[in-house]
């Protein structure tokens, strides 16, 4: 797939913006706070309706203005698709073909996009939050079960945390409809549990074969779901389920005293470990960034997999923080049938005896023009 030209009305600092794009290789070149980043950042919005970068989309539409746009006409193995997301500051309304979507959960992935961002080479050292979103992100953007599964997880956890709240307080003592909630929130907690397994396990099989080509056949690479909420050496949804739920009852007291969910996949997180060593505490910082490229190129070849079409790679800003030998390893991956945007402030840090005739592009003060 590519997205063949995009449009932007108010979007960050974009009053108004029209471009088409090269189905190959394009670069943005331009200083700092000029609109690259918020360039990508629009292309993210529109796959997966939200942000990398904000969880307040009022950030994401330009100064005194309502709402922004994002429309973009995208190229894929089943035909053209015209796309559209409209933010404003009461919602989301998102249309395929010019017809409106119900729920956000059926609109999101029409378009995929890998966004590798100098921050992506901190998820490991980071804190299980990042590690949780970039999961739920992933997964989101290829099973709309899944979506569809966590936010009504995430509705049943809000009740369960102020029902919680209401019994630290003693406002009320009856703990049967505790139960009730917790039945529910295991219920959908172990969907979300058992696709975080399916998706892991398929990113291992490509990140290993990847990582041992970028290693020289020196590093083995594995990835280990972290958890206190049921025995991590279950795979079977009624064995996770019966784990979870007796969990949460012998944490019951502990719960309440907290007057919040204590246990579940929101609190969850993954470990990458090199050679049976945790990366986070063994690695060094060449291998934490190896284990990152790894990672980004296996979403890339999991999405192929999974839709049967590659996704779109964004590269922000990223090639100045991979040395020489890095950058080629990723570039080298990508040389071919798949669509690329790489912002810079400048050429020198591309290699182009690997990049080979990219569209390039100068921007400047929200405004993008084609070199």
């Amino acid at each position: 797939m590519y997205i063949k030209n995009i449009t932007l009305k108010d979007f960050r600092n974009y009053e108004s913006l029209s471009t088409d794009f090269s189905p190959n290789i394009n670069v943005f070149i331009g200083k700092n706070a000029q609109g690259k980043t918020n360039l990508l950042e629009s292309f993210f919005v529109l796959a997966l309706a939200r942000s990398h970068r904000t969880s307040d989309d009022k950030d994401l539409i330009r100064w005194n203005q309502d709402f922004a746009r994002i429309n973009a006409i995208v190229e894929k193995n089943i035909g053209k698709v015209d796309l559209e997301l409209i933010v404003s500051k009461v919602g989301k309304k998102a249309k395929v073909n010019k017809l409106e979507q119900k729920k956000l959960s059926n609109y999101v992935g029409n378009l995929n996009v890998v966004l590798f961002a100098p921050e992506d080479l901190n998820l490991i050292k980071g804190n299980p939050t990042q590690r949780r979103r970039f999961l739920d992100m992933e997964i989101g953007q290829i099973s709309h079960s899944y979506l569809a599964n966590f936010s009504q997880f995430k509705k049943i956890i809000r009740q369960r945390n102020n029902y919680l709240k209401k019994l630290q307080k003693k406002q009320t003592d009856d703990r049967l409809y505790l139960d009730v909630l917790t039945d529910q929130l295991a219920e959908f907690g172990v969907k979300i549990i058992v696709e975080r397994q399916k998706f892991l396990a398929n990113l291992e099989k490509n990140m290993r074969k990847i990582h041992l080509e970028l290693t020289d056949n020196q590093e083995s690479l594995e990835i280990s779901y972290k958890t206190n909420s049921f025995d991590s050496q279950l795979t079977e949804a009624k064995d996770i389920y019966q784990s979870l739920r007796e969990n949460y009852q012998k944490n019951y007291d502990k719960e309440v005293r907290a007057g919040m969910t204590l246990l579940g996949p929101q609190r969850d997180d993954i470990a990458f470990l090199i050679n049976e060593r945790d990366v986070s505490d063994f690695g060094s910082q060449g291998q934490q960034r190896t284990v990152i490229l790894s990672m980004k190129l296996a979403e890339v070849e999991l999405i192929k997999e999974v839709i049967g079409d590659y996704p779109i790679l964004l590269l922000d800003d990223v090639l100045s923080e991979l040395d020489e030998l890095r950058q080629t390893q990723l570039l080298r991956a990508i040389e071919t049938n798949i669509q690329t945007f790489i912002t810079t402030t400048n050429l020198d840090g591309i290699n182009r005896e690997i990049v080979k005739n990219p569209q390039i592009y100068t921007v400047n003060d929200g405004q993008i023009i084609k070199n």
